[in-house]
C-alpha cells in the first residue's frame, strides 16, 4: 500500500515538474523556440520544422481593354472588353476564374456584343531554388461566346511558366497549348477549318522598388484557323501595387502580323484579400 501511494505521488511531481507554455510538446526548459504556433509541428527543440495551416488567399481583379484592327481588306474593327478575374491561392497550388463581355463595331456600321468564353484554370508553382520558379497549369475554356453557327464548344489548355530572377531583374518565358473543341463549318458557302495551336512568350522585366514592377515581352500563337497567319505581338506591362490589398496593372501590345490587333490597351484593378 505504501509503495502504491509512493508511486502516485512520484507520478504527481513528474507531472507538476512539467512546463509547456506554448503547447508544442517541449517542456520550457529545454525549448530553444518558445510561443511557437500551436499549430507548427517542432523538432527536439521546439522548433518548428512544419506549419500544419497553409496560407490562403484571395483577389479579384476588373478589368477594361480597348483593341483596334485592320484586316486585311477588311474595315477597320474597334472592340472594347470587360473582364472579371478571381483567384484562389493555397501554398503553390493557385485557382483562376476569368470571364468577359465585349462590344464590337467597324466602320461599316456593323455592331456585336456579348460574352467571350470563359476560363477555369487551375496552376502548381515548382520553385527549384529561390531564383527560378516554374508554374504549370490546365485549364478548361468553357463556350459562353455565342457562335452565329453554333458550332463553339470546350477547349482544354495546358501551360507551362518559366521565371528567372536575379536581384531586381528577371527574364520569363512561357508555352500554352491550346485544344480546340469547336466544330468546322463548311455550309456550301462559308469554309472555317479550325485547329489546335501552339502559343509561346519570352521576355524580360525589373523590379523599380518594391510597388513597380515593368516588364516587356515578345509573343507568337498559332491561329485557331488553318489557313491564318500567325499571332504576334510586342507587350508592355506595368504592376503597381497601391497598398497591401489594392494593386493595379497596365498593359500595351503592338500587333506586328495582319492577324493581330493593331493596338491593344488594358487597365486592370485588382484587390487581394
Amino acid at each position: 500500500m505504501i509503495r502504491t501511494i509512493v508511486a502516485i505521488l512520484l507520478c504527481s511531481v513528474a507531472l507538476f515538474a512539467f512546463t509547456d507554455s506554448d503547447l508544442d510538446g517541449v517542456d520550457d526548459s529545454r525549448d530553444k523556440c518558445p510561443n511557437t504556433p500551436i499549430t507548427d509541428l517542432v523538432d527536439a527543440n521546439g522548433c518548428s520544422v512544419k506549419s500544419l495551416i497553409t496560407d490562403e488567399r484571395y483577389d479579384i481583379i476588373f478589368g477594361l481593354s480597348y483593341s483596334e484592327i485592320n484586316y486585311q481588306l477588311n474595315e477597320k474593327t474597334d472592340t472594347y472588353t470587360t473582364s472579371f478575374q478571381a483567384d484562389y491561392y493555397r501554398g503553390d497550388f493557385s485557382l483562376q476564374f476569368s470571364t468577359s463581355y465585349y462590344t464590337s463595331s467597324d466602320t461599316a456600321g456593323y455592331e456585336s456584343n456579348g460574352m467571350n468564353d470563359t476560363t477555369v484554370a487551375g496552376y502548381y508553382r515548382w520553385k527549384p531554388t529561390d531564383s527560378l520558379s516554374l508554374n504549370t497549369g490546365v485549364g478548361v475554356i468553357f463556350p459562353t461566346y455565342s457562335s452565329d453557327y453554333g458550332n463553339n464548344n470546350t477547349d482544354y489548355s495546358l501551360s507551362a511558366n518559366l521565371s528567372y530572377t536575379v536581384g531586381e531583374n528577371n527574364i520569363f518565358a512561357g508555352y500554352i497549348y491550346t485544344l480546340i473543341g469547336d466544330d468546322d463549318i463548311d455550309d456550301g458557302t462559308t469554309v472555317v477549318r479550325y485547329q489546335n495551336t501552339n502559343a509561346y512568350n519570352v521576355g524580360v522585366g525589373h523590379y523599380f522598388g518594391s510597388r513597380l514592377y515593368g516588364s516587356i515581352s515578345y509573343y507568337r500563337s498559332e491561329s485557331i484557323f488553318e489557313g491564318v497567319e500567325d499571332i504576334e505581338n510586342l507587350t508592355l506591362y506595368a504592376f503597381y501595387s497601391i497598398d497591401r490589398h489594392w494593386f493595379t496593372t497596365v498593359s500595351y501590345a503592338k500587333g506586328l502580323s495582319d492577324s493581330t490587333s493593331d493596338n491593344y490597351l488594358s487597365l486592370r484593378v485588382g484587390y487581394a484579400f
